[in-house]
């Protein structure tokens, strides 16, 4: 019990603090897609004037990109390496939704694979909570900013269109899915985070208690980089770590193009 309240009350305190949970993480994701939607990189259609483009800086560098991970030691006690991918990921996130609901497919596919931003990513790291068992992965992307702005434009619909839907599991399991809106520090420039809750009877309905999969998601961008955190589990999963893991991270990763700056 003392190793779940310390770790608790540390990154409770580590938020308020800083009073970086935002009631209005929207508004500032809102006004960063506005910005590119109005890109020539961004609209499929051709823009009226000629403009020079920015300069892009220089991809992160692999090095860059590992140095840019949070570990065990930023989040403390209870947190560990993890000692492999959590065995419910096969059973409860291998599943179909309804044909006729493509995005929340997408989003299964998207958290099965571990793609969130659609695509491998440069560095991950997995840590394993032995109180909770629940495992938490936090990955650097190598997405381009306005890939990574198109899937949290996308994601900020799943609330509405995937609220409530039943998956099917390669067995036959019928599975109730639940997505909301989860609440994530205001850092970075753009930003988006969910809780889905996956639910189904293993002994057969009305024979068992239900078990539920309890999985928050993270995405941020920080200038032309971006990261994604996952935080699930079957028992206890806290909001308060996935929100450590996302101010912690956005600090590591302008720290990190600094300090590239600075070199060059």
């Amino acid at each position: 019990m003392t190793p779940r309240l310390s770790a608790r009350f540390f990154v409770v305190s580590l938020l308020s603090a800083a009073g970086l949970i935002a009631v209005g993480a929207c508004s500032g994701l809102a006004s960063d897609v506005a910005r590119y939607a109005n890109s020539p990189e961004f609209s499929s259609g051709t823009p009226d004037g000629v403009s020079t483009p920015p300069k892009t800086p220089p991809a992160l560098t692999d090095d860059q990109a590992r140095a840019a991970l949070i570990t065990e030691a930023d989040l403390g006690d209870p947190w560990a390496p993890t000692q492999g991918v959590a065995t419910w990921r096969d059973g409860f996130l291998k599943a179909s939704a309804p044909r006729e609901m493509p995005d929340c497919q997408r989003l299964l596919d998207a958290l099965y694979s571990d793609e969130l931003l659609g695509a491998p990513a440069r560095a991950v790291i997995g840590l394993d909570d032995g109180y909770a068992d629940a495992q938490l992965r936090y990955q650097v992307s190598s997405q381009r900013p306005t890939d990574v702005d198109r899937t949290l434009v996308w994601m900020r619909t799943l609330p509405q269109k995937c609220r409530q839907f039943t998956a099917t599991t390669a067995r036959g399991a019928v599975q109730g899915v639940q997505v909301v809106d989860s609440p994530l520090p205001e850092v970075g420039d753009a930003r988006q985070g969910l809780r889905v809750l996956v639910t189904r009877d293993d002994d057969g309905p009305g024979e068992g208690e239900p078990v539920t999969l309890t999985l928050d998601v993270a995405a941020v961008r920080v200038g032309e980089d971006a990261f994604t955190v996952t935080n699930g589990g079957l028992g206890d999963v806290y909001p308060e770590f996935t929100q450590a893991a996302a101010e912690l991270g956005a600090k590591r990763l302008a720290e990190v193009r600094k300090q590239g700056r600075v070199t060059v």
